[in-house]
């Protein structure tokens, strides 16, 4: 395509590449039995199978695990939904070590940055590490938006700044402004080794749920904006605060990918959800994933925005990896906490995601990316 980059950044890892029978999503067990060549693997492709082994721990293991994401607690009845792993087509996903992981990271710092999906995946990996680790005392800190899970032992830092948008709201006189050119919260997130930053969930929201009032660009105020187009402004203002205050040889930049939510069945084969019963279903009697050659729905349109801005800023190659985690999740229709979520059977929860659950893949892709590739290796590709 073109003369520039093509909007593709995936992860390629050389290790062994395993023969294996392709399982359906509901299948037995998989045979870990295969036969291996030298090879590359993108991580992303694949499917989800079944595997008793899994899942990494359970909630039960976690006395930290917020309200919100134990669905277990929470009442859910079904468990077959803590049992999928994801694996990748051509080649095993490493299995997530935790000793190996605060050794590597002893004295240094790992911040995530972002919405409630940011805090999802930042829940799941600090109940991953606990499980592994559970004679390492630990501290857990929560002052105003910022959490911080320490393990003392091996001064391993796991920090989370609550920051929706990643740019700025502006109290004013006339009210709360999005301002789409500026990140005052930046000095905040300098001198870490590793950060992975998340953004997408509240872009779409209006009326009360709305926190703000009138987007800001350049000098031009808005009562509103396109918003996949103010997602893209917001998006090349991060991309220049990471080329302006990153050091790649210090710290590796990750971005989480957009996390999608289950609120159309029409998308896995069901019938869509216009009103009346089906609208209160959503996906709250999901209890297996969708297959791939099955599921209808189109690329998510704010993945497209995301790679777009990532592969035309050539100065971000080699510094931002992208965890490109949409697709395999737009295949976990069951992994939703639904009505098992803090709103109880008051609210449906469609968004976030049970822990143990589809979080803990994206920390096993975090950990392959960290532990077997360094930024190199990463690249933007063409189809």
């Amino acid at each position: 395509m073109g003369g520039g980059f093509v909007v593709r950044r995936v992860l390629l890892m050389m290790i062994s590449v395993v023969v294996v029978e392709k399982q359906a999503v509901e299948a037995k067990p998989m045979n870990r039995k295969s036969s291996t060549s030298s090879g590359s693997c993108d991580l992303f492709r694949g499917r989800w199978v079944y595997d008793p082994s899994y899942p990494l721990y359970n909630s039960t293991d976690c006395p930290f695990i917020l309200k919100e994401f134990d669905c277990q607690k929470n009442g859910r009845p079904d468990k077959e939904y803590v049992k999928y792993t994801w694996k990748p087509s051509a080649c095993n996903l490493p299995r997530f070590d935790g000793a190996k992981f605060v050794r590597k990271y002893r004295g240094k710092r790992i911040m995530f940055v972002g919405d409630s999906l940011s805090m999802n995946q930042w829940q799941s990996l600090t109940c991953m590490l606990h499980k592994q680790l559970p004679n390492a005392n630990y501290t857990l800190l929560r002052t105003g938006g910022v959490s911080t899970f320490t393990f003392p032992a091996y001064d391993v830092s796991l920090m989370l700044s609550r920051n929706a948008f990643l740019v700025d709201i502006v109290r004013e006189k006339s009210g709360r402004v999005l301002s789409l050119n500026s990140i005052s919260s930046g000095n905040l997130w300098k001198g870490f080794d590793v950060l992975i930053f998340d953004t997408w969930h509240w872009w779409l929201h209006t009326g009360r749920k709305q926190p703000w009032d009138y987007v800001r660009y350049g000098r031009n105020t808005y009562k509103d904006m396109n918003r996949m187009e103010a997602y893209a402004k917001a998006l090349n203002t991060w991309a220049q605060w990471v080329e302006a205050n990153v050091d790649p040889t210090k710290t590796r930049v990750f971005f989480q990918g957009v996390s999608p939510d289950h609120m159309n069945e029409s998308e896995w084969g069901g019938e869509a959800n216009i009103g009346g019963a089906a609208a209160e279903k959503y996906c709250s009697q999901e209890r297996v994933p969708a297959v791939e050659e099955k599921y209808n729905g189109v690329a998510h349109p704010a993945q497209m925005v995301l790679k777009k801005v990532l592969a035309g800023r050539k100065s971000l190659k080699g510094v931002v990896d992208l965890l490109e985690i949409t697709r395999l999740s737009q295949l976990r229709k069951d992994g939703h906490p639904g009505v098992y979520g803090y709103g109880g059977h008051r609210g449906m929860d469609c968004t976030h995601w049970c822990l143990p659950g589809v979080p803990d893949t994206w920390n096993q892709l975090l950990y392959a990316a960290l532990f077997h590739m360094p930024p190199a290796h990463v690249r933007v590709n063409g189809r």
